[in-house]
């Protein structure tokens, strides 16, 4: 069985370009466009691994990683937040909100997948934050 990877993305554009890359490296995708509906999604699939955007309407991406690390259920959950903000605070912002990861937009595919992987497997990963 595949892995389930939870796309988080309020840009439609995004969560498809995203989709498209994860699909034709053999993972399965779930997609919500804001917060509030990657909770839910997440009690209903139980995805994998996430890849949430930090920016969105109604929950964003750091609110959504720290309800999913309150939660037992969800505490160790691989987290990979996804922002355009790349500057060292965002970044020790997502790190302090919980995310195992933090990629600034636009990432590259084989950054992505290697990313997934990592995390997947436990291992931290080659790019060092």
């Amino acid at each position: 069985m595949n892995p389930s990877v939870l796309v988080v993305d309020d840009e439609p554009l995004t969560r498809n370009l995203l989709r498209l890359m994860l699909e034709r490296a053999g993972f399965d995708i779930l997609e919500a466009e804001d917060g509030l509906k990657a909770l839910l999604s997440v009690s209903e699939n139980k995805p994998d691994v996430i890849v949430l955007d930090v920016m969105m309407p109604h929950m964003d991406g750091l609110t959504v990683c720290e309800k999913l690390r309150s939660n037992p259920e969800t505490a160790v959950l691989p987290i990979i937040l996804l922002s355009a903000r790349a500057n060292p605070e965002a970044v020790q912002e997502g790190m302090e909100a919980g995310a195992d990861e933090y990629l600034s937009k636009p990432v590259s595919r084989e950054e992505l997948i290697r990313t997934i992987r990592s995390v997947l497997e436990g291992l931290p990963s080659q790019s060092g934050g």
